[in-house]
């Protein structure tokens, strides 16, 4: 078989079938579009469910991708088996009313037996009870022995409604040491010997929500092949975790933990783990998906706080996951380069996602062995659901980990009863006006006159009408407490519209509240939030109120920013942008928007400068309040996150900008001194976001650069200004340099191959020289072969060269040679054995590496034993 890494992989397969006449498109998205049906794309197959009912007319009749696939069915045996995974990439090739049968199953065996040299003698097919055309084509035309092909019932796919029909398997026999040890071990087993490496599904049937099959207008051919267990057939691993696809992830995952791969099964499960979830996690966020409590976001949330509570079992208690992304990233490289440009996004939702679950897990965890501990010392061996469930609705505890932990302990949980009161408690929030956080604060305001109470920016002093500790009315709370008030007047401002709420100090003669946010009730009720940090408060009393304007100042020049970004977003990407988030604080500003491309540089400077004009003009902010037919005339935008009464503000920018806003904003735009957009990534389909400062921010972001040019400056030694001049010179000397150090390496070269072309030995009338030589990569390596060809004239040569902790090892064999058996793939692949690893190549020239220099010697005493045998 050949030797492949797990990119080589994929680029064959699809050229293969591009040489079929197939259309190769790249990976959908993991986020199904228009099918809600899917939460998650799983199968190569799914983007493509309107081309096969014939309700789209596909691009072209044969289509072939590599498509990123997302399956958490079986996640619990993920790192225990060889082959299960969250994350997998499905090689397809697919038929729209063109090919079937023959063609699928005829080029399925090419690709495998001609171009991954498999052995013919190992492959088992399996079909459909019924499908006796499979049969005759496998057979007759395949030349497939009866006595290998299995039919089995279940061999029917379908992955919920839509396209579907019987399948062909191919199977793989990686032999007896690999299988279970039963007598009637066989295609089927669940152990390792046979794998599943290539599913035909031969689509004739579209089920519908009610299970009803109706036969397609046309025939259609759906195939898949897991990249994964391809490769690790091809680079001989025992599992997909040890090929090139996943154990780079290991290695890190390792190292941050301070073990050993394969020193224990409980420490490589839970590495394993993190390296499946590690590349789940960073292919979800790159494709748009964010954690959230329910749907894909849960997903995505149930794999991240997975593999958290994995790197906890090997005493890894910091936040460990987002350097991943860079070695995800690396790999993806060639196939997924996007993944690279969304890299520091990625690492912030998982930055933040990390650190919100480490503050839940270790509380959870800590709660859990309590109950186990009890469970133990009563003799039981079931944890009751409510139990569960307030670890779930309480501390964030998903209860899947409840259960995978209680089955580490031989106990499970009460899934009836956890349903049970899971069921309850979304009654309680459906029946609720608000969410489990305005709870805590939802007085009994039947004795209060809401209409009196107000909100004026100015104010100064109020009176304590109602105090809330742990969700009940109290008259009083002293130091330490957490309360929440509500003030007859208030000049602190609600959060609301994304714009976090103000901050301060409410002062009594008794005691200080400190401010910690600012919210609304459902009915527009302003209350307050904090800690009181000194004495007492107690209702009905007079109290002093002081706003920390300086921050809501910064708040004001970062959303002011954000009408004026949407402005001229709009005026440089088009009309369609929309706003569709947003989040302003005092250190910064993010903007979501509708937006269908990435944004270039170029686009963003533009953007950037309207800004920067808008505000160096001194632009007056005026605040309209109006009705909202009459701000819907005016031409003013709604902004996201906001509900409107009949009567809305609406905040206009003189000649730039008008939106319907209920915020605070600076004056003039002059208030907001400069913008600075610090960064531009894409966050779903159709979605992109932008981060930017302003005033005080954007000038120590500034700073900060400011800084880095000056450490660099010192690093080259030379001014800031001349920086890249000094890199261009610097680059010219280092070419230098390369060219002085390729021409010494070209003479000792030169000298190699005469010390070579004294030790030529003769085989059978095939001259032959192998060595160790000095060459610095591949590259070199080659060079020097081919100089010693050129010499030799005829022959055959072999050459190994350690670079580091690595060797390198070429073969060459000229045309006369190869004729008379010399075969340099061969020589190179178990030459490359010896020394740790692996290669093959053409018959007149090969290339390999392996891990251990220190073998090279054997490694290539042994090319002589070959080559010996070759010419016999």
């Amino acid at each position: 078989m050949k030797q492949l890494a797990g990119n080589e992989l994929r680029k064959l397969f699809l050229d293969f079938f591009a040489s079929k006449d197939h259309l190769v498109q790249s990976s959908y998205s993991l986020i199904p579009e228009n099918d809600p049906t899917l939460l998650l794309v799983g199968a190569g197959m799914a983007p493509f469910k309107p081309f096969f009912t014939g309700k789209m007319k596909p691009p072209h009749p044969r289509i072939s991708t590599s498509q990123k696939c997302v399956r958490t069915g079986d996640i619990e045996n993920v790192g225990r088996t060889a082959r299960h995974h969250t994350f997998f990439e499905m090689l397809g090739n697919f038929s729209f009313g063109d090919y079937f049968k023959k063609e699928a199953i005829t080029w399925a065996w090419e690709f495998l037996t001609e171009y991954l040299e498999m052995p013919k003698d190992k492959l088992w097919i399996t079909i459909h009870t019924g499908d006796d055309e499979a049969f005759e084509i496998w057979h007759n035309d395949i030349k497939i022995p009866a006595d290998r092909i299995i039919r089995m019932e279940e061999n029917f796919w379908e992955i919920g409604p839509g396209p579907c029909g019987p399948c062909s398997e191919i199977h793989i026999d990686l032999g007896e040491e690999r299988g279970c040890g039963k007598p009637d071990c066989a295609v089927g087993c669940n152990c390792d010997r046979y794998l599943e490496i290539w599913n035909l599904v031969f689509t004739q049937f579209d089920r519908d929500e009610a299970g009803n099959y109706t036969p397609l207008a046309k025939k259609n051919i759906d195939t898949g092949a897991g990249l994964e267990r391809i490769a690790s057939v091809l680079q001989h691993k025992r599992s997909n975790f040890e090929t090139d696809l996943l154990y780079p992830i290991i290695e890190y995952t390792a190292n941050v933990a301070g073990v050993s791969y394969g020193q224990s099964a409980k420490t490589d499960v839970s590495l394993k783990v993190i390296a499946d979830h590690g590349r789940s996690m960073t292919v979800m966020i790159g494709d748009g998906v964010l954690p959230s409590n329910e749907g894909r976001g849960y997903v995505l949330r149930r794999i991240l706080r997975r593999a958290v509570r994995h790197g906890r079992l090997m005493g890894v208690e910091k936040p460990f996951l987002t350097d991943i992304v860079d070695v995800v990233a690396n790999i993806f490289a060639q196939a997924y380069p996007d993944i690279s440009d969304k890299k520091s996004y990625i690492k912030r939702v998982i930055q933040l996602e990390e650190e919100r679950f480490h503050n839940t897990l270790a509380q959870g965890i800590e709660l859990l062995s309590k109950h186990v501990q009890d469970l133990t010392q009563t003799g039981q061996a079931v944890l009751d659901g409510a139990t569960a469930f307030k670890l779930y609705d309480t501390y964030g505890f998903p209860w899947e980990l409840t259960e995978e932990i209680l089955s580490e302990h031989n106990m499970t949980l009460d899934k009836q009863g956890f349903d049970q009161a899971m069921a309850e408690q979304r009654e309680r929030a459906r029946a609720a006006r608000q969410d489990s956080e305005e709870k805590v604060v939802m007085p009994d305001l039947s004795g209060v006159v809401t209409d009196a109470l107000s909100y004026k920016p100015d104010a100064e002093n109020a009176k304590l009408v109602l105090l809330l500790k742990d969700g009940k009315i109290v008259e009083e709370a002293f130091d330490g407490d957490e309360v929440a008030v509500i003030l007859d007047v208030t000049p602190f401002h609600a959060e609301g519209g994304g714009q976090a709420g103000d901050t301060g100090v409410i002062a009594s003669a008794l005691g200080k509240l400190e401010v910690a946010n600012t919210r609304k009730l459902p009915d527009g009720t302003i209350y307050h939030i904090g800690q009181i940090s000194e004495g007492l408060l107690k209702t009905g009393e007079a109290l002093k109120l002081t706003v920390d304007y300086a921050r809501r100042r910064h708040i004001a020049r970062n959303h002011t920013a954000t009408h004026l970004l949407h402005a001229a977003l709009k005026q440089v990407l088009g009309e369609h942008v929309n706003q569709a988030g947003s989040a302003v604080d005092s250190s910064r500003l993010r903007f979501d928007f509708t937006h269908f491309a990435p944004v270039t540089d170029e686009q963003l400077s533009e953007v950037e400068k309207i800004v920067n004009d808008v505000i160096l003009d001194n632009t007056c902010v005026g605040i309209i309040e109006t009705t909202q037919d009459v701000a819907k005339g005016m031409g003013a935008m709604a902004l996201f996150g906001e509900k409107y009464g009949d009567q809305v503000r609406v905040v206009v920018v003189d000649g730039f900008s008008k939106e319907l806003c209920g915020g605070t904003h600076v004056g003039s735009t002059a208030e907001i001194g400069l913008f600075k957009i610090i960064s531009e990534a894409g966050i779903g389909a159709g979605m992109r976001r932008i981060e930017a400062v302003t005033g005080y921010g954007a000038h120590g972001y500034l700073k900060a650069q400011n800084e880095l040019i000056k450490e660099a400056a010192a690093a080259l030694k030379t001014r800031p200004e001349e920086i890249v001049a000094r890199i261009d010179v610097l680059n010219g000397r280092v070419r230098e340099l390369e060219k002085e150090v390729g021409t010494l390496n070209s003479k000792l070269a030169k000298n190699e191959v005469q010390d070579l072309l004294t030790g030529v030995k003769d085989f059978n009338g095939v001259k032959v020289v192998i060595g160790q030589v000095a060459a610095a990569d591949m590259e070199n390596l080659r060079a020097t072969g081919d100089m010693v060809r050129d010499r030799l004239q005829s022959g055959v040569i072999v050459l190994g060269a350690v670079n580091g902790d690595k060797v390198n090892f070429v073969a060459m064999a000229t045309a006369d040679c190869v004729s008379k058996g010399a075969h340099a793939g061969n020589i190179i692949k178990e030459t490359a054995k010896i020394a740790g690893g692996g290669g093959g190549g053409r018959p007149d020239m090969a290339q390999a590496g392996g891990k251990q220099p220190e073998k090279i010697g054997e490694a290539l005493q042994v090319a002589e034993q070959i080559i010996k045998s070759q010419i016999n």
